[in-house]
């Protein structure tokens, strides 16, 4: 694979990252595979892995430290916190005593002494920016963390993070994780820009829309996919907007044969596609679901496809709301009442 630059960090990685969540009780429980996944991903060029924390209980960062022993140096290695690991209210967020204890755990189930990047999977509405920043800093000067990255920041968080950075002489955020698929498009209007303006990498994660852009789920098969890692309104196949996005699916099906390619290639290769994103995440649960990711790789997509891309859904419009990572405190009702 062709190595891309994250960001102006001055490292290179594969346009492909493999992503962690589906290895563990959320998918795939059976350890052994899950290892021959990671390093079948690795012998075909991936050189960037993702997980986090909260995948599985923790489940996925062992076996992904599993997988990495005797091929560490290989990999580009990324793993997040925020989300809730226990019942107490300190054993979550982005508060320096959360942060210091949590960071601990992961070395420990990654089998490794320093992540290479570590990332807040959210923004906190009730935590200042630089109390993270600073505990991450720290980190860093310990040789525990390389490099540092924030996920589903909307763009004035983005700046915010920056401006604190810079003001408060504390290591920023040298990459982004947003969600990013032909279905879901809302960062192309301001996350995508913004992060490019500040030289960060974005890996974009959700390429294939949590599997509507997989071919699995059509007009005429809707049946609803179950996972314990996937809000239900976001397969709720009665909702308008879903319903809507079958047509849509129906329509990039059809363009895909036009062009020659599977429906899951196109899907992937339009996301790598857009000069701001770095690497698009793709997390498999079989063996199966990899080989079909790892084409797309290599797989140019003409103007004219692109522009019926852009017919069949708009720039910067996510087609269903409940698709999008973005507002949740601030638009709930508390937020927005007068």
């Amino acid at each position: 694979m062709q190595h891309r630059p994250l960001g102006r960090t001055g490292v290179q990685v594969s346009p492909l990252c493999l992503g962690a969540m589906m290895f563990g009780p959320w998918g795939n429980d059976d350890r052994p595979d899950a290892v021959r996944i990671i390093h079948r991903a690795l012998d075909a060029g991936i050189t960037f892995v993702d997980t986090a924390d909260v995948y599985s209980g923790g489940v996925s960062e062992e076996i992904v430290g599993e997988a990495l022993q005797g091929r560490r140096d290989e990999v580009f290695l990324a793993t997040k916190f925020f989300m809730p690991m226990g019942e107490g209210p300190n054993q979550r967020g982005g508060s320096r005593r959360w942060i210091m204890r949590e960071v601990e755990s992961s070395l420990r189930r990654l089998r490794t002494d320093h992540i290479d990047l570590y990332q807040v999977h959210r923004p906190s509405p009730d935590t200042d920016v630089e109390e993270t920043l600073g505990a991450l800093t720290d980190l860093v000067r310990q040789g525990k963390v390389r490099y540092l990255g924030s996920s589903s920041y909307s763009g004035s968080q983005i700046v915010e993070a920056q401006w604190a950075a810079r003001e408060r002489h504390l290591e920023r955020f040298v990459t982004e994780q947003p969600p990013y698929s032909v279905l879901v498009r809302g960062i192309e209007e301001d996350v995508l820009p913004t992060a490019r303006r500040h030289g960060m990498g974005t890996l974009t994660y959700s390429p294939l829309a949590g599997g509507w852009l997989s071919g699995r789920w059509r007009k005429a098969a809707a049946g609803s996919p179950t996972s314990s890692a996937r809000p239900s309104a976001r397969f709720d196949m009665t909702s308008p907007a879903n319903q809507r996005k079958l047509d849509v699916v129906e329509d990039l099906a059809q363009l895909a044969e036009q062009a020659g390619m599977p429906l899951i290639e196109l899907a992937i290769a339009f996301v790598l596609r857009h000069p701001g994103v770095t690497s698009a995440i793709v997390g498999p649960r079989t063996m199966e679901q990899l080989e079909s990711y790892l084409p797309a790789a290599e797989r140019t997509l003409s103007t004219d496809v692109l522009d019926r891309i852009d017919e069949i859904v708009a720039p910067g419009v996510t087609l269903n709301p409940d698709d999008n990572s973005y507002g949740a405190h601030e638009l709930t009702p508390a937020e927005r009442r007068r």
